[in-house]
């Protein structure tokens, strides 16, 4: 599997609108077999607030589905499977409360996004719980994988990190033990 965003249809009225963001057998349909557990939802208050880029090794590593439920966010999912042809790249996304856009990333993948806006909500599942012994991550800026953060007017170069984030190690200081299944990753496609 590789990284899928998908957009969901609305069916609207004078009231707003109707969305299934999730169901099981169209999911399966496009090849997405994962079997969510958990849900999770992020806040972040500051435009140019970057999380990431995390995952779970195996025995734990997770495939996540994410969207943005407020405001907007770049989202971007890296290629973390050191036997793969396209390791280290990425592909990304803007996601939006707007446009309903959502991006699966299957196991395998480091995932980051950055709010473009103020006050935005992210929920994601994911399909296998929190262990916090098998939790990794990438510095958001090595030059190794490049991703090209977007520059948000008023907002410092410097994005707003966590310490954690902020101390993450580059992509080859990682302990990676991701299997590749021959599927190198491609652009995006709706």
């Amino acid at each position: 599997m590789i990284p899928i965003l998908l957009t969901p249809p609305r069916f609207g009225d004078d009231r707003g609108w109707f969305s299934e963001t999730y169901h099981e057998q169209r999911f399966r349909d496009l090849g997405i077999a994962a079997a969510f557990v958990q849900d999770n939802h992020s806040y972040s208050k500051q435009a140019g607030t970057i999380r990431g880029i995390h995952f779970q090794r195996p025995p734990h590593a997770q495939a996540k589905l994410v969207r943005c439920v407020r405001g907007r966010i770049f989202d971007a999912a890296v290629d973390l499977r050191p036997a793969s042809p396209t390791f280290g790249q990425y592909v990304a996304a803007e996601l939006s409360a707007d446009d309903g856009h959502q991006l699966f990333i299957p196991a395998g993948f480091g995932h980051a996004f950055m709010t473009l806006v103020e006050d935005c909500e992210v929920v994601y599942k994911v399909d296998a719980y929190y262990a916090p012994e098998t939790e990794g991550g990438v510095r958001w800026d090595d030059p190794a994988i490049a991703i090209d953060w977007p520059v948000i007017d008023g907002v410092a170069d410097v994005p707003m990190l966590s310490p954690k984030d902020a101390a993450l190690p580059l992509l080859a200081d990682a302990a990676l033990d991701f299997a590749y299944d021959s599927t190198p990753l491609a652009q995006l496609q709706a």
